[in-house]
């Protein structure tokens, strides 16, 4: 009996569980910001209270300002949404989309950094995260050209002063090495109100944050360099510039509720405003950013992108062994097709020369051949 009672109990905790488990994914809310360019307007207002969003929603935004169609599952309170975020003028579209997951933030804490930050401006809603798996479908690779902002740099073993140099002075900060090892000095950046944010290269969560901005920054500069070699095409796809970052939550496991923690969400978006200004000179405004902020623990990025394989167009012959009797029919048929037709265009030919140089001289005759009569 008493094994009975503990199976019975066990399996009822573990059902409760579960239901809190899948309250608390289904509960899970997040926020979006659509920033518009700063030459062309490809986005509308932002109004006061928004509608919150769905992440297929934010996936169907993005294949719009992107110049691909969205998918046909949308519904018609999805479209009225999209009416409220983009322009309507279809020929206006961006055709490159910088997207970008940020892990562990909340959307309040953006509204500690300065007034002329990327966000100030942008247009942002609440969107909910409790979809397992949405994907981003584009029909092939060719339509639409994406872009990591994941790739690896080398380990931090290989970093030297000069690397950590030049990101602070790419940040107006400094860095100071007390030791040979380039990875043991501190960083000193300056943030507003006259506060500054110091990061020993020491701590491992104070390295993986800053390792991951800088990796952030310099595979941008890479898109960069990429757009400007391909930038003289004719044809050039659609281009998606698509990264997740995850340097605040490594932050908020170490140090929790901490004020380097808030100090770390503002010099993210001081990075991220000087990121996007130059993806806006690179692309001379023709370039839209969707920022996805989620503060759920999972390790996995909540929109996906997958490429379908093309459709083809080609008719199939049919497979199996071919009689010798039906290929000589068809033969036949096609080269007394191409015969008559080519009889038919040489008869017509003469014909028109005949007509043409033996017509008499009237009038319309003469209009017919392109000679003007005072």
């Amino acid at each position: 009996m008493d094994s009975l009672y503990h199976r019975g109990f066990f399996l009822i905790l573990l059902i409760l569980s579960s239901i809190f488990c899948l309250q608390s994914r289904a509960d899970g809310t997040g926020s979006v910001f659509f920033l518009d360019s700063s030459v062309h307007r490809y986005l509308r207002s932002p109004s006061s209270e928004p509608e919150s969003m769905l992440l297929p929603d934010v996936g169907a935004a993005t294949s719009i300002l992107l110049g691909v169609s969205p998918p046909s599952t949308l519904s018609s309170a999805s479209s009225e949404k999209l009416n409220e975020v983009l322009m309507p003028n279809p020929f206006e579209r961006p055709h490159a989309v910088f997207m970008l997951e940020i892990d562990g933030v909340e959307d309040m804490q953006l509204g500690f950094g300065p007034d002329g930050d990327v966000f100030s401006k942008a247009f942002k809603s609440k969107v909910s995260v409790d979809e397992n798996d949405v994907n981003i479908q584009f029909s092939d690779e060719e339509e639409v050209s994406l872009v990591s902002l994941n790739e690896p740099l080398p380990s931090s073993s290989e970093w030297t002063n000069k690397d950590l140099m030049d990101f602070a002075g790419w940040l107006g900060g400094s860095y100071v090495s007390t030791e040979l090892d380039p990875m043991n000095g501190e960083l000193i950046v300056p943030l507003s109100n006259n506060a500054q944010l110091k990061l020993d290269m020491s701590k491992q969560a104070d390295r993986e944050f800053t390792i991951s901005l800088i990796t952030l920054i310099y595979n941008v500069q890479r898109t960069v360099q990429m757009h400007e070699d391909l930038s003289g095409n004719i044809l050039s796809p659609a281009e998606l510039i698509k990264g997740r970052f995850d340097g605040i939550k490594v932050l908020k496991v170490q140090y929790g509720n901490d004020d380097i923690v808030q100090q770390g969400v503002e010099l993210l978006v001081a990075s991220l405003s000087k990121i996007y200004d130059t993806l806006q000179a690179a692309y001379k405004g023709e370039i839209v950013g969707v920022v996805l902020l989620n503060d759920g623990s999972s390790d996995e990025t909540i929109l996906n992108v997958s490429f379908g394989s093309p459709s083809s167009r080609r008719l199939e012959e049919t497979k199996g062994k071919l009689d010798p009797i039906i290929i000589a029919q068809v033969f036949l048929v096609r080269r007394t097709l191409a015969w008559i037709t080519g009889i038919i265009l040489i008869i017509a030919t003469l014909l028109g020369v005949h007509f043409l140089m033996n017509m008499p001289l009237t009038r319309d005759t003469l209009l017919y051949s392109n000679v003007k009569l005072d």
